[in-house]
């Protein structure tokens, strides 16, 4: 069985990697299982570019094959924001609320059919040799006008994915998994994992 580190000190991202990629041949350690991960800066301007960095950053501080993710929001009416800076938002130690409050300002007076937006996810894997593979996906939708629904973090509250009324915040974990840019991007990098004879 192999031995992968995820390259993140989110918990909630840990389960929803677990749950995505579980079932495979691998084991899947997170940061904290390992004494947890330096802080990392991200500093590409492209979500590819932040998921190697973080992947390859990963397995030199562990020695062991590692997957990293770059995600975020874009909002065609804030021209692609927050994009990379989805996490950061606010600030730099600003939290998920701040972020989303400062969203929702900036979409204030914005009529529900010019609040289009998607997330988008990079998965990377590097293995101990340093060898790359990515993958991407997204997740169609509009941001609401409040947050609701008390599952998920960063903006799902605040997310209605295209064909659904709820939020990404209400949305079951397997429904959740089922259509998220996280959840598409995992599942095409564990297709390219078994092609490479990694997984089982």
């Amino acid at each position: 069985m192999a031995r992968v580190v995820l390259a993140t000190n989110n918990p909630g991202k840990v389960a929803e990697l677990r749950a995505i990629l579980g079932g495979d041949s691998l084991e899947l350690l997170s940061a904290s299982d390992l004494g947890g991960l330096p802080d990392f800066e991200e500093t590409a301007d492209t979500f590819e570019g932040n998921a190697i960095a973080k992947a390859l950053e990963a397995s030199r501080h562990t020695g062991l094959a590692a997957i990293a993710d770059d995600s975020g929001l874009e909002v065609d009416a804030l021209g692609g924001a927050p994009g990379v800076r989805s996490a950061r938002y606010a600030g730099e130690s600003q939290d998920d609320a701040a972020n989303v409050a400062r969203l929702l300002g900036e979409l204030e007076g914005v009529v529900e059919a010019e609040r289009t937006a998607r997330f988008v996810c990079v998965a990377a894997c590097v293995d101990i040799d340093g060898r790359r593979l990515t993958a991407r996906g997204t997740c169609e939708g509009r941001i609401g006008l409040e947050p609701r629904g008390t599952r998920g973090f960063g903006y799902d509250p605040v997310f209605v994915p295209d064909g659904y009324e709820q939020t990404m915040a209400e949305l079951s974990a397997e429904t959740k998994n089922s259509i998220s840019h996280r959840g598409k991007a995992f599942r095409a990098l564990r297709e390219q994992l078994r092609e490479a004879g990694v997984l089982g």
